[in-house]
């Protein structure tokens, strides 16, 4: 009589290991430590001390993991990663992915053309580059309420390589639009699973009606800020989180700090990692209450990040 082989455990891969997905505590879904980009000079985020005060003062918070969603060629810094997780006793996913086509030249982009799927999967296997870290996502990005050539082909390369290794797929949305062009390429014509596929700054656009549609296609939504250049729109996430937890997709709501600038991090002055559990997390339990803030921080990160790798 034979029997079914054991179904691979979900983990969650980070830069110190392949983790359960509870372990990741009170986790920060969206966020940077390195990031450099042409589209915002001077304000890069290179200085590796800072990064391991930012991780220490989001532990002192509450903290325990952090989701950096830096991808492919703006500075990810990954062979820095599991000396700052160590330290600070914060664990840390890496990303690979490909932005928007304007953080890159267009000789990098060239260089990458029919083998960026290949690039993607090599990330989550064998490593990045020589550092032997893993990446534990793939992140891309669409446009402004539409999908350029770029998008399309970074998505397909992204699904792809989350159908080699079942790699959860992150999306940056531009100002918070595309949501549904967005999952109609990746699910509709890709086959990614929608439980997949984690969409961001649902915060900067508020449009109820497609951030529920959003969610009843499957998807996780990532609510991640605050940023000054988005402020006009943060005062309506509570009413937003309410609107789909009633609805019931309580279960895919993300939250992050997404920090992109020098100017950003708490030890330069602004609120940096710390504000998402210093002011946003009691800020959301006044208006939602303590049990679903913390499934939003503690129990749907897990989920959303942990994988059955081959």
């Amino acid at each position: 009589m034979s029997t079914a082989p054991h179904a691979l455990a979900e983990t969650v891969r980070t830069v110190l290991g392949d983790v359960r997905p509870e372990e990741l505590g009170v986790c920060d879904a969206h966020d940077h430590l390195f990031f450099g980009s042409p589209q915002l000079p001077g304000q890069e985020l290179r200085d590796a001390s800072a990064a391991r005060a930012e991780l220490a003062a989001f532990r002192a918070q509450g903290g325990t993991s952090v989701v950096q969603w830096t991808p492919y060629g703006l500075g990810r810094r990954a062979a820095d990663l599991p000396l700052l997780a160590r330290d600070t006793g914060v664990q840390v996913v890496a990303a690979t992915g490909l932005h928007q086509a304007a953080h890159y030249t267009p000789e990098s982009l060239s260089e990458l053309r029919n083998k960026l799927a290949a690039l993607f999967v090599s990330e989550l296997t064998t490593g990045i580059g020589t550092s032997g870290v893993r990446a534990g996502l793939i992140k891309v990005a669409g446009g402004f309420h539409a999908l350029d050539a770029h998008a399309r082909w970074t998505m397909t390369a992204a699904a792809e390589a989350h159908h080699a290794t079942g790699a959860p797929i992150a999306v940056h949305l531009e100002l918070g639009t595309g949501a549904l062009d967005v999952l109609d390429l990746l699910c509709g014509e890709l086959g990614v699973p929608p439980h997949r596929v984690i969409l961001g700054h649902l915060n900067r656009s508020p449009d109820f009606v497609v951030q529920r549609e959003a969610a009843e296609a499957g998807a996780y939504l990532a609510f991640d800020g605050p940023s000054r250049a988005h402020h006009a729109t943060d005062w309506r996430m509570p009413n937003a989180v309410r609107a789909l937890a009633d609805a019931g997709f309580g279960h895919r709501l993300l939250l992050g700090g997404d920090t992109t600038t020098a100017a950003a991090r708490s030890v330069n002055g602004g609120p940096g990692m710390p504000y998402l559990l210093r002011r946003v997390r009691p800020r959301l339990e006044l208006a939602l209450g303590k049990d679903l803030v913390d499934r939003m921080l503690s129990g749907n990160p897990g989920r959303a990040f942990a994988v059955a790798w081959p």
